[in-house]
């Protein structure tokens, strides 16, 4: 996957791209270039190009993942739809001078006490791969979002209207919206049969900047507020002059519907996980919202609050109930919650890449470094991933064997045991002696520095 991934570049930079998709994979210290070039044995030797070549575009993330969208876009069955995962993330960093930085709120934050952290934010779009409970979500496009810098006490009135305007073209809604019309534009261009693109998405994108500028064949889904102002289609009344109506009568909000006894519960089953359970819902659709506009007709979906006991014999607790909106009112309720409930799994994307694979760690300040690193570091994942759902989640794919404490096979494989496999094909050989012989010297080359793994092993300074 990494070879055909890079095979658009010269061989100089190909074997140099090559070797820090596959360092960011297997390092065991910090994910610093500097770490990269250790697990890649050029601890001893220049160091500059390799800055260089994230710094001055002379790579460019988009064909990596270009890669990624064709290989899963191969095993997309025939009739199925591409299903795609927006979300953002922040990246903590120290440095005032790295670009993109800013004070935001802390996600991870107490619900009784706002944080705020200084942090990066980036965008990303996660593809659905496989069905049932292998199913996984691979990253196909990282974008760096970061807000405007506010001028200054002193500023001019222009200066301060150019930064609200500014402010507007880079909010996060206008990003993602860029960054969906991108992505469909790609399959228009790349698939031999037009697909629905259906994007899941959370309540911070369930909004009029991201529903009012959906593109062409694309459908969403996204939780709502419950108290949010629906409205049912218009009736058409014969004699009416003006023009025509856009909202009919004022319908049930999200949460009146759930307590509504005369609408009854339906049931669904869904995949959580590699479980499968039961869902209860209830649905009301021919619905239009303001934020959405008159152009989409919408479909309300709640889903009950399930229980769970902390002890097996203990109290009965509930989660909070969910409120979706799909812009495909005929699309079937099953098909709607089994699909959103994907959207957990780019929150996995983004453990794995920033706990994985240290995305962020990388000491750079450039708006076009930051940019490339992350973003190549995100594509080394995804390829990782891809890799994975080609091969298959077979239990005889991997040369070592699970922990003890591990009983039962999981039904698909970790990041983390993907990655000691990939360390196993490249470090195995190295590592591997027969009692008191001493192995034969491989002679040193570009080609063979990454699978020595002494020099990753030494330089390595990270607790994982």
């Amino acid at each position: 996957m990494i070879a055909r991934a890079s095979e658009d570049l010269g061989p100089v930079m190909q074997q140099r791209l090559e070797r820090h998709l596959l360092a960011q994979l297997v390092a065991l210290g910090d994910h610093h270039i500097s770490g990269l070039l250790c697990t890649a044995g050029r601890q001893a030797l220049d160091w500059s190009a390799d800055y260089r070549m994230y710094s001055r575009d002379r790579i460019d993330p988009q064909c990596l993942f270009a890669q990624v969208r064709a290989a899963l876009l191969e095993r997309l069955p025939p009739d199925d739809a591409l299903v795609v995962s927006l979300d953002d993330t922040r990246v903590r960093k120290s440095g005032r001078k790295v670009a993109g930085t800013h004070y935001t709120r802390d996600p991870m934050g107490p619900r009784f006490r706002v944080n705020f952290i200084w942090a990066q934010r980036f965008l990303q779009l996660s593809m659905a791969c496989g069905s049932g409970a292998e199913a996984r979500l691979v990253p196909i496009d990282w974008q760096h979002a970061p807000t405007v810098k506010k001028p200054g006490p002193k500023a001019s009135e222009d200066e301060r209207s150019a930064y609200r305007e500014a402010r507007r073209e880079h909010s996060l809604g206008r990003v993602a919206s860029a960054r969906l019309k991108h992505t469909r534009a790609w399959f228009d261009q790349h698939e031999t049969r037009r697909r629905t693109l259906w994007c899941l998405v959370d309540g911070g994108y369930t909004n009029r900047t991201v529903l009012k500028t959906l593109p062409a064949n694309t459908e969403l889904i996204g939780r709502i507020r419950s108290d949010a102002k629906l409205y049912f289609l218009p009736q058409p009344v014969k004699g009416r002059k003006g023009r025509k109506r856009l909202y009919g009568e004022t319908a049930p909000t999200p949460e009146g519907l759930r307590q509504d006894d005369s609408v009854p519960w339906q049931t669904v089953r869904v995949w959580i996980g590699s479980t499968q359970y039961k869902l209860r819902v209830k649905t009301l659709d021919g619905l239009r919202w303001r934020p959405a506009g008159g152009g989409h007709d919408l479909k309300l979906v709640v889903i009950a609050p399930m229980t769970y006991h902390t002890t097996p014999n203990g109290k009965r607790w509930y989660r909070k109930p969910a409120y979706l909106i799909c812009t495909d009112p005929s699309a079937e309720t099953q098909l709607i919650v089994q699909r959103y409930i994907r959207r957990w799994d780019i929150e996995v994307n983004f453990r794995d890449e920033k706990t994985l694979l240290g995305v962020g760690e990388a000491q750079v300040r450039q708006a076009q470094a930051v940019q490339n690193v992350t973003a190549t570091q995100v594509a080394a994942y995804a390829l990782l991933l891809t890799a994975a759902c080609e091969a298959g989640s077979a239990e005889e794919a991997f040369a070592l064997p699970r922990p003890k404490w591990q009983r039962q096979a999981p039904v698909r494989a970790t990041t983390q045991r993907l990655i000691q496999q990939l360390r196993y094909e490249l470090w195995g050989h190295a590592l591997h002696s027969s009692g008191f012989v001493a192995p034969t010297a491989s002679p040193r080359s570009d080609e063979n520095t990454l699978h020595n793994p002494f020099p990753a092993v030494f330089y390595s300074s990270r607790y994982s």
